[in-house]
């Protein structure tokens, strides 16, 4: 990014109307990232609030078939209007890859993320969920420096190897003072317990909202909506 890039000013004033933003992290793949993201979008939808979805994973996007996005497309008007999709002002690659993994590395991934913050108009929001880029790479890092408001939840799993890497990504957090909100101990009796009804719900959000998971993740939603 060069230093004389107007995009940074441009992102400052795309999120200045958005009151709260939580950045839904994990470290490996398959451990509900990006279910926990979009689910918790839907659960602040539900309960009133204007809320955003951001899918940053661009290498593996996959909230529009969490949320069933179907035909929804962004509008132009000076910038790109995020879609409504089950009330959640939506918005992520996939709208553009029409359906194709997009081969992105490196310095590519990060220009990337920030052309989509810049072009996309969230408007008034009271909250605004992203699902990052997985681990503490330098995407994952970089998006965050766009985001000063931001507070991490993190999703991890019940393994020895998986919260091993939670404490270490942490701790980078820590010392990026950047808050952790909460964490969600998926797939666990002592956090969210597995859901075999959840992948039969993927794609229809009123299914979705209906699953264990959902009532589960929706007492770390009462927080969020609240703090």
């Amino acid at each position: 990014m060069s230093a004389l890039d107007p995009r940074p000013s441009v992102i400052a004033d795309r999120l200045k109307k958005v009151k709260k933003i939580t950045a839904v992290t994990g470290w490996k793949g398959g451990i509900g990232k990006s279910v926990t993201a979009a689910t918790l979008a839907l659960l602040l939808t539900e309960k009133g609030h204007k809320t955003g979805l951001l899918d940053l994973d661009l290498t593996g996007a996959s909230c529009h078939f969490i949320l069933g996005s179907g035909k929804a497309f962004p509008r132009e008007d000076m910038g790109l209007v995020p879609p409504f999709v089950h009330g959640v002002k939506f918005m992520s690659i996939s709208f553009f890859s029409k359906g194709q993994g997009v081969p992105l590395r490196g310095a590519n991934v990060t220009d990337a993320i920030i052309e989509m913050l810049a072009v996309t108009l969230w408007g008034e929001l009271d909250h605004l969920v992203i699902d990052m880029p997985p681990g503490i790479g330098d995407a994952a890092l970089d998006a965050l420096k766009f985001f000063p408001k931001a507070r991490i939840l993190a999703v991890t799993t019940p393994s020895p190897v998986a919260r091993d890497v939670l404490r270490r990504s942490l701790d980078v957090y820590k010392a990026m003072r950047v808050p952790v909100a909460g964490l969600v101990e998926n797939m666990s009796p002592k956090g969210v317990p597995y859901d075999p009804r959840l992948d039969a719900a993927l794609g229809d959000p009123e299914k979705l909202l209906k699953t264990a998971f959902a009532r589960r993740l929706e007492k770390v939603t009462r927080r969020f909506a609240g703090g």
